[in-house]
């Protein structure tokens, strides 16, 4: 059987169809300029292209279910065989060729690469620091079980889950949340294997090993996705089953009034539905066409042709309707200072820092081009912030908790650091000698043509969600600026993929985070940014924006919405010639050959209207509008997260 199949595959190949078309030119034209023998070359066409309908066509009825056993190739097998007993050898070679030639269009647009979870499995450390009787020991991973105690030390990647147990420190959750904002880890802390330690070490105790840990999970999450993803069925495999019977009885009826078998292999010829085998690929390999041109890579046509049934877009937010990057909201001064002393006080002793908030307050403080003090005596304590000495005066810069407890903060401060939190800030205070000075916000960054995106996509009728592992204030602060509908915050991949399941619309879940691939991949559509997004998150889409914004999402529902216009019509369009041709055949007004012909024409007026489309334009690009992919220019600063107290 094996070698059947390839043998199938060989012929059914682009280089072998193209010989079988040259040898049916060849049939076609020989006869005509004074070689009747040359129509014979028609058989080397109905071999190189018939061996594989037929094949394709037994194959579905021994091992499909149901009404499936019953397919386009089923038909079109028919009508060869038919054309082929009343001796008209063109019309025979000619419907299997222009089936071959549909298949071939659709491969090119429909075969879906494999999903690949080498990014998410290259994340799980090989070897892990086990602590033992005091003494640390490098394990494999797979030695480790529950209750063991293991030591992370800055910059790797945590191999199990479990809780802190003596340490501090600062983790970059961003693969299982998706959050902007890394988070401090203190004893009694839980962490998740595959998150990132960017700041102290601490020793873990273990909870889950295994399978059982976070990333494992997530892993699974991408696979069974993948598994429960139904093939999409063919157009014309979904219509053969009633085109089918009615062809047959058609022709059987043609026969039994008329007397005339030549009218009943007509109407086969005629009721190949290659113009509909043809309607979707080439429509599909036009659209696809012209939104590479716009940046835009569609994997799949059936990603296209289900993106133009979409009513609901669900965003992921940090990476994709923001930047991702911290950036410093607002300096507020509690006491006699001026806003620029405070944040030079603050830059100071964060410039040491390597901590993701120094680092912004320090980048701050060089856009502004404020000249920095010394320092003597630096401290940081991981997770918390950081103190010096600058001009004999001892200052703090961290968290509330950090810098409160040296005594008991002013009114204003507690009433500014209260406004902050509530605002879904990150929220770093400032003190001198004890006393509140100050306070910096930093806040994740809203992408500048995010709220013309969801304007746009709103006013096309799609319902716009965001789905954020951030909390429930930043995100709903934030999706207040974008102008998003709903919102729902503190999600775990997991329960994202649980939103995607029951929500009973047409999604098209919008990512860049390796926690999106799961979401990605349950979605009717997965879009991901492909220019800044994590490569299994690119894996995992269907789609892939590879400009570093979501400006093309209204493009990309336009074009997929005029596809599927356009599909529609070619299909109809094909129906009625099918219909004209049948009634034309019946009556006697065409034989196999004309009536092959006929059915040609048809074809090419649905490749027409497909060429039409790649050089449709999108309306969209005459407004004058803000959307732009790559505007660095006028951010538009919403919530990102808490400093943690």
């Amino acid at each position: 059987m094996s070698y059947m199949k390839r043998a199938n595959d060989f012929l059914a190949g682009p280089w072998m169809t193209a010989v079988g078309g040259v040898f049916l030119f060849l049939a076609f034209v020989l006869p005509r300029i004074g070689y009747p023998e040359g129509e014979l070359l028609a058989w080397v066409c109905v071999a190189i292209c018939g061996i594989p309908l037929l094949y394709l066509s037994v194959w579905r009825l021994i091992y499909n279910k149901g009404i499936s056993k019953i397919s386009s190739a089923l038909l079109i097998t028919i009508a060869m065989v038919a054309a082929l007993a009343i001796g008209d050898l063109f019309a025979a070679g000619e419907v299997a060729f222009i089936m071959e030639i549909g298949a071939i269009l659709e491969d090119l647009t429909v075969k879906r690469a494999r999903k690949g979870l080498h990014e998410l499995i290259s994340m799980v450390p090989a070897t892990a620091r086990r602590i033992v009787d005091g003494k640390e020991e490098s394990v494999p991973v797979t030695d480790i079980r529950v209750g063991d105690v293991v030591r992370v030390v800055p910059g790797e990647t945590v191999p199990v889950d479990g809780v802190v147990m003596s340490g501090e420190t600062t983790m970059d959750q961003s693969v299982m949340t998706g959050e902007s904002l890394p988070v401090d880890k203190a004893p009694g802390d839980e962490v998740y294997s595959g998150t990132v330690n960017r700041y102290g070490s601490v020793d873990v105790r273990v909870t889950k090993e295994g399978e059982d840990s976070s990333l494992q999970r997530l892993i699974r999450l991408v696979e069974d996705s993948d598994k429960n993803q139904a093939p999409t069925q063919r157009i014309a495999d979904k219509w053969a089953s009633w085109l089918v019977p009615v062809a047959a009885l058609i022709a059987v009826a043609a026969y039994l009034v008329t007397g005339d078998v030549v009218r009943a292999v007509t109407v086969l010829v005629v009721f190949c539905p290659c113009a509909l085998i043809l309607a979707t690929p080439t429509a599909i390999i036009a659209a696809i066409g012209q939104a590479t041109k716009h940046g835009v890579i569609i994997k799949s046509g059936a990603a296209l042709e289900a993106m133009g049934s979409v009513d609901t877009i669900a965003f992921d937010k940090t990476g994709t309707l923001t930047r991702g990057t911290l950036e410093v909201g607002e300096v507020v001064s509690f006491s006699d200072l001026s806003e620029t002393e405070v944040l030079r006080a603050a830059a100071s002793l964060e410039s040491r820092s390597e901590h993701p908030i120094g680092k912004a307050i320090a980048a701050e403080a060089e856009r502004r081009r404020i000249t920095l003090d010394e320092c003597e005596g630096f401290s940081a304590s991981a997770g918390s912030g950081v103190e010096a000495v600058i001009g004999g005066d001892r200052y703090r810069v961290g968290s509330p908790a950090f810098v409160f407890g040296e005594g008991v903060p002013s009114g204003k401060a507690s009433e500014v650091v209260s406004r902050m939190r509530s605002e879904g800030k990150a929220t770093a205070v400032i003190s001198k000698n004890g006393d509140a000075i100050g306070a910096v916000s930093l806040t994740d960054v809203l992408r500048p043509e995010a709220p013309g995106v969801i304007s746009e996509l709103n006013s096309m009728g799609v319902k716009t969600v965001l789905l954020t592992g951030d909390h429930r204030e930043a995100a709903e602060r934030f999706a207040s600026v974008a102008g998003v509908g709903e919102v729902y915050s503190d999600l775990l991949p997991e329960d994202k993929l649980e939103l995607l399941r029951r929500s009973g619309s047409k999604v098209c879940m919008v990512g860049d985070g390796v926690n999106d691939a799961p979401a990605l991949k349950a979605a009717d559509v997965g879009v991901a940014m492909g220019a800044m997004g994590s490569g299994i998150a690119v894996e995992a889409a269907d789609i892939a924006l590879m400009t570093d914004g979501i400006g093309r999402m209204p493009y990309l529902k336009w074009l997929s919405d005029a596809t599927v216009r356009t599909i529609r019509a070619a299909i109809a369009t094909s129906m009625c010639i099918n219909a004209v041709a049948v009634s034309a055949s019946v009556a006697g007004l065409l034989n196999p050959t004309t009536g092959a012909l006929v059915h040609n024409a048809g074809s090419c007026l649905v490749v027409l209207l497909a060429a039409l489309l790649y050089d449709r334009k999108y309306p969209g690009d005459k407004k004058a509008r803000r959307s732009l992919d790559d505007d660095p220019e006028a951010p538009v600063v919403a919530g990102g997260g808490v400093y943690a107290p």
